[in-house]
């Protein structure tokens, strides 16, 4: 029997860069919120731990070897002492490095659903997230959540955005997360409060890096009927959330070709 578990895509809808950690990683305070929609992990029993990889976006990843799911999957079977394998298939619809959380949302599926099939305690799960990167613990959650540290300290909140109509655009364009960090000024803007009146403060350098950005966001702030605009993490994704579902999906018809985009909602 094949079992399925939903990746679904992470937006910041606020992300303050405040300083470093002793650990040499940046120390943020964001607010994480997730999708309806993103890829999709799939299991099957067997022997051996395999992962298989499909969707339009597979071939902008590397070997399977490689990959977050198949390393999270092996660190998960170490610490719970598990002796039996899984055969995963990951369908790949996001785009990869895009600031939206694909290798960590994919990373968190495999802790998830693993963590069914092979029916361990959870908490293992919990303590092994921190150690794939610091989305994945709010990835595996998939709820909306304050982050502060390197994201990975975590606290339930209600932004008021369930349900809400989103509409995600990509140009095309990869953004190296560790580079757009790296070109941060070190200045600290001050603390997030509500997240409607922060900021992205990788977004300028992210727009400085890859221009097209800058042209997304622009592009987003002329459609009729949208609440709140953003790049989200390190970008290249910009998303808008809108006041009705009529209202994004006009935006969706004018979307440019060249562009990748997705329709959801905000869990």
């Amino acid at each position: 029997m094949e079992l399925v578990e939903p990746a679904p895509a992470k937006l910041n809808l606020a992300l303050h860069v405040r300083g470093k950690l002793p650990d040499g990683r940046h120390a943020i305070e964001t607010i994480f919120a997730f999708c309806t929609d993103g890829d999709n992990l799939a299991v099957t029993a067997a022997d051996e731990l395999t992962l298989d990889v499909a969707g339009p976006f597979a071939g902008e990843l590397g070997s399977p070897e490689d990959n977050l799911v198949l390393r999270a999957a092996l660190l998960l079977k170490e610490r719970a002492g598990v002796g039996q394998g899984a055969a995963l298939t990951l369908t790949k619809f996001l785009p990869v490095a895009s600031g939206i959380g694909g290798g960590s949302a994919d990373a968190a599926a495999a802790l998830r659903l693993l963590t069914r099939v092979w029916n361990i305690d959870p908490s293992i799960a919990q303590e092994v997230a921190p150690e794939l990167g610091s989305d994945v613990p709010a990835c595996l959650l998939s709820m909306t959540a304050r982050g502060e540290g390197a994201g990975d300290a975590l606290q339930l909140v209600d932004a008021g955005v369930s349900g809400s109509p989103v509409l995600l655009i990509n140009p095309r364009a990869e953004v190296s997360t560790r580079e757009v960090f790296e070109r941060w000024d070190g200045e600290d803007k001050g603390p997030l409060g509500d997240w409607r009146d922060g900021r992205n403060d990788l977004e300028p350098i992210a727009v400085e890096m890859v221009p097209l950005i800058g042209a997304v966001l622009a592009w987003l702030s002329i459609q009729v009927g949208t609440t709140f605009i953003r790049m989200s993490g390190s970008g290249a994704t910009c998303f808008a959330l809108f006041e009705s579902e009529e209202a994004r999906d006009a935006a969706v018809t004018a979307v440019p070709r060249e562009w990748w985009k997705l329709a959801s909602f905000i869990r």
